[in-house]
């Protein structure tokens, strides 16, 4: 039985981890629970995101520094507080690199 390549997924090096930090950050069922807290609520601070999940701050901030390192969310520090959202750059590259399998 013969068959045909379906698509293309032709990543290596540095792209290709960053790929596989970025599927591996939205494996968790709680940073998923983030992200998608963080598409209707750009901006908001770690408060917000600790009100919105039944989990310690500490555990919170721990998942939060994954989405950060991987990508997924950017934080910027605003007095005492860091506000969170989405990175769209990296979601659009991630995106587009998802394109390549389809």
């Amino acid at each position: 039985m013969d068959y045909e390549p379906c698509c293309n997924l032709s990543i290596e090096g540095e792209e290709k981890t960053r790929l596989i930090a970025m599927f591996k950050a939205l494996g968790s069922p709680v940073r998923f629970e983030i992200v998608q807290f963080l598409v209707t609520h750009p901006g908001c601070i770690t408060g917000d995101i600790v009100g919105a999940l039944p989990l310690a701050q500490a555990t919170v901030s721990q998942h939060l520094k994954v989405l950060r390192d991987s990508g997924w969310i950017e934080g910027e520090i605003e007095g005492p507080a860091v506000c969170y959202q989405l990175n769209k750059k990296n979601i659009t590259w991630f995106g587009e690199t998802l394109k390549q399998i389809l």
